[in-house]
């Protein structure tokens, strides 16, 4: 069995400091606000999407710890960036996630201000000695670029572009069309623990074969997890210059994937069936299935309107690419989906996250088979409502509920007297870089300030 990846030009070695991830780091105050103040605030952050806003004047509202940014189409059709806080006396201006106005109007006072920021109306302007706010007043602008179809922000002024902070992404991405995906899956709650506890968690697979074994017969607990290898020895691990990581593993297996009949499993037998391949073919023979999905998707994909397989190799056809991009984004990226996984601080609370759990799929103009998501299948031309709710009230599918079923009990465990910091192994270097990576900004920060 081939190893995934040999085709992919490698990461730079990165030194790590083995830091040993105190509990302290996820439960203190004072660690958070040093964070926020010296990291979060000098990173790119992927926030709206492009496709939500299709009209000058639509915008969208997304929140990073104690900030509210908005995203507002301008009239040239680009998209600008702004805090959402009105320059009058500070209170925020929009409160809903999303919306269109010719004006932004903040119900305190009225000011009004134009999509571009400026300031077009203040009540009684000439009572204002020190001059008309409409003359010196704007909303403040933050960085803002566009990249795979996503709104990017950066509130550092002074930052690097998003192309050159994305490093070997950028060249990963592109391949995809990412920008013309459809969201099929939106599912938002807020976790009880810490967001680095939910990206250390997506930064490594050491987890996996525990966490979301199969369970039911020998033959099912035996399965590699959805046709995926998940053994180290047969993964591989990158980390870029720039702190952002890649996971690689390969998939589209049936050889232990079998029925008590020996028949394919799910979902591979549903997969082969849409892509013209015969599962009773291949009992039996269940590590050729890899290679020949790889070979009908490329010769039968273009033909069905997946335009985007012409730019990828035959392992991005089967095999899971998982990223996960500073400082707080994961996905894992098919060749047909992309799974979208989002932990952001609580604005007071180090001790809880919002967590968002998506689902993007391509658009290719001859496909009707419905969308498989983690939480379920989904129809092509459904409409997808953005469904916030508490942790626990609602399944957001059988992996991430296994997922957030220990984030929990990691939480607990990371308060206690008696845990004496981590003790990683080599497959979990990927976490340690992160670490790393935060007491970098946390230590310039510091400096910059002396």
């Amino acid at each position: 069995m081939s190893t995934s990846g040999n085709f992919l030009p490698d990461w730079p070695k990165q030194e790590l400091r083995r830091n040993r991830l105190e509990g302290k780091r996820y439960t203190s105050r004072e660690f958070s606000e040093l964070e926020f103040e010296h990291m979060w605030t000098k990173v790119w952050l992927l926030l709206g999407r492009e496709s939500e806003m299709q009209e000058p004047g639509d915008w969208q509202r997304e929140d990073v710890g104690p900030e509210s940014i908005l995203m507002v189409r301008q009239d040239d059709k680009t998209i600008k960036a702004f805090y959402n806080i009105c320059q009058h006396r500070g209170n925020q201006l929009l409160q809903e996630k999303k919306g269109h106005a010719k004006r932004l109007v903040c119900k305190y006072h009225a000011w009004a201000f134009a999509i571009d920021g400026a300031l077009m109306f203040a009540q009684d302007a000439k009572n204002f000695s020190q001059g008309n706010p409409c003359d010196n007043v704007r909303l403040k602008e933050i960085r803002c670029e566009t990249f795979a179809g996503f709104i990017w922000v950066n509130m550092d002024p002074e930052c690097a572009g998003l192309k050159k902070s994305l490093g070997p992404i950028w060249d990963d991405w592109s391949k995809y069309d990412l920008h013309t995906w459809k969201r099929y899956m939106a599912l938002t709650t807020t976790l009880p623990c810490n967001w680095k506890v939910v990206m250390d968690n997506f930064n490594e697979s050491y987890h996996v074969p525990t966490v979301h074994r199969p369970t039911g017969t020998p033959e099912e607990r035996a399965r590699m997890h959805s046709g995926v290898d998940t053994r180290v020895e047969n993964t591989r691990f990158d980390l870029s210059d720039e702190g952002h990581n890649r996971m690689i593993m390969p998939g589209g297996y049936a050889g232990v994937s079998l029925n008590e009949d020996g028949t394919i499993g799910e979902p591979l037998n549903t997969i082969m069936h849409e892509w013209g391949l015969s599962p009773a073919d291949f009992v039996g023979r269940g590590d050729e299935t890899r290679t020949a999905l790889q070979k009908v998707k490329r010769e039968k994909g273009p033909r069905k309107g997946y335009r985007h397989y012409e730019k990828l190799t035959d392992e991005q056809f089967t095999d899971a690419f998982h990223y996960t991009l500073f400082p707080n984004f994961a996905v894992s990226l098919w060749s047909d989906g992309f799974h979208f996984l989002r932990a952001r601080p609580h604005p007071t609370d180090p001790e809880q996250c919002i967590f968002d759990n998506w689902w993007y799929a391509s658009q290719p103009e001859s496909e009707t088979a419905p969308i498989r998501t983690t939480a379920g299948i989904v129809e092509r031309d459904a409409e997808i409502e953005h469904e916030v709710f508490k942790a626990g009230d609602k399944s957001m599918g059988r992996t991430i509920d296994q997922d957030v079923e220990i984030f929990s009990l990691q939480q607990a465990g990371l308060r206690s007297r008696g845990y004496g910091g981590a003790y990683l192994a080599d497959q979990e270097s990927r976490v340690s870089r992160y670490h790393d990576l935060i007491d970098d900004y946390i230590r310039s920060g510091k400096q910059e300030l002396e």
